[in-house]
């Protein structure tokens, strides 16, 4: 009896992360193949919109889909919905060019590509239960960092080799493996009081988003909205220093473009081992050390980027950079992992994607807000200085959730959830 409740388990875990490996994989491959083509046509600033839009649909719609989703509690559905209409939005690429036309459609995809990760999240995080959380959330993220890898490669053979139509159309295809991959995930999760009518639905969303003062008790759990506000910062150092390391590597660096792009690999590669190590950490060292670290972690990757140009040879810059992006790497997965862990432990089992959707709206945020403030002290100092003052945030994160975060892992491990290794 038990093998084959075993077998279907791992059959779980593949669809899952075949999906977090193609979802990462399509928002990576379409923002880098994005910002080459409009590259060609348009300014550094119409470059950037690439990145802005994007964040700024994640930051928005978000927590209304996680919000939705608990509301329903229809969450497969919700995962197959917006990944199917994420892929339709893709296909106009095929036949529209220019500057803002791409934008348009960058921006669309967004708002239903914006579905994928508070869902997931949800299901991935209670697939785990309290006591392999972690781990189940170290496996998703590896997965994720997976799809990143891949994608960065693929995007520089692609844009090598095949017309941008063609280039768009496998954008389309691997957007399509997310919505078939999300059929066969399986939602264990407590499903909502659901809705009778349409517009219950959306006043009941609308309450979640905007709750009145009485009823936002949820976010004062363990210092959970002092968590949003560390996310936030957190993100605009590193964003806002990553918006600029390819021109920085290049031009101050002195790396040429080949060595820029395997520089820039490594953090992603790297995430594929550090993800899962952390995800047994977060179980069993608990959630708060895995962010405090994650969060100093960042702070010193934009310290040490900044230094990279001290030395005189270029190929000790090389080695410093590395270093560099191996500290980002396992900052981000200790960060992210202790982070998921952390909401779906505190989360209300009616609220977790909506919580999960509200991280993802502090990572927006961050990511919109970042690279203007730090690209625009790169323009009025210097590069070094707008890393160095970035590196401020992350301490500032780092000292938030330092001071306000209450570790959230029981001191016993009750039972439940799938066991990491089914």
């Amino acid at each position: 009896m038990n093998e084959p409740l075993g077998r279907r388990e791992r059959y779980q875990r593949l669809a899952i992360g075949i999906a977090a490996a193609a979802n990462k994989g399509r928002v990576v491959l379409m923002g880098t193949v994005m910002s080459v083509y409009i590259g060609q046509v348009g300014s550094p600033f119409a470059v950037s919109l690439v990145f802005t839009v994007y964040w700024f649909g994640l930051m928005v719609f978000s927590p209304v889909a996680g919000a939705i989703a608990d509301v329903t509690g229809r969450r497969r559905a919700v995962l197959v919905g917006t990944a199917t209409l994420a892929t339709l939005t893709v296909l106009p690429l095929t036949v529209v060019d220019g500057v803002w036309g791409p934008l348009a459609f960058r921006g669309l995809f967004a708002v239903f590509a914006a579905g994928f990760l508070p869902v997931m999240l949800t299901i991935v995080s209670e697939r785990g239960g309290s006591e392999g959380r972690g781990q189940s959330l170290g496996f998703f993220n590896s997965t994720q960092a997976i799809g990143f890898t891949l994608a960065q490669f693929f995007a520089g053979v692609l844009l090598g080799l095949v017309a941008p139509w063609t280039v768009y159309l496998v954008v389309a295809a691997v957007s399509g493996i997310v919505a078939v991959a999300s059929v066969f995930v399986r939602d264990s999760t407590p499903a909502g009081g659901g809705t009778s009518t349409r517009s219950e639905l959306v006043i009941e969303v609308k309450t979640r988003l905007f709750p009145a003062k009485q009823d936002r008790q949820h976010l004062d759990r363990n210092g959970l909205k002092w968590l949003y506000a560390a996310v936030l910062l957190r993100n605009m150092t590193v964003l806002g220093t990553s918006s600029l390391l390819p021109i920085y590597l290049v031009s101050e660096v002195g790396v040429s473009a080949f060595v820029m792009g395997v520089l820039l690999a490594i953090n992603p590669a790297a995430q594929m081992v550090f993800m899962y190590v952390f995800g047994h950490v977060a179980d069993a060292s608990g959630r708060k050390p895995l962010v405090v670290y994650g969060m100093a972690g960042a702070g010193v990757h934009a310290i040490v980027v900044a230094a990279a140009v001290i030395p005189a040879s270029v190929p000790v810059r090389a080695v410093v950079v590395a270093a560099s992006f191996l500290v980002l790497a396992a900052a981000y997965s200790s960060e992210t992992t202790g982070t998921y862990a952390f909401i779906g432990d505190v989360s209300p089992d009616e609220r977790e994607s909506e919580l999960m959707g509200l991280h993802s709206t502090a990572r927006g945020l961050g990511g919109a807000a970042g690279p203007a403030l730090v690209g625009g002290l790169a323009t009025l100092f210097s590069y070094e200085t707008a890393f160095a003052a970035g590196s401020l945030l992350a301490f500032a994160a780092t000292a938030l959730v330092a001071h306000f975060l209450v570790e959230s892992y029981p001191s016993t491990r009750p039972q439940g959830g799938v066991p990491a290794e089914d």
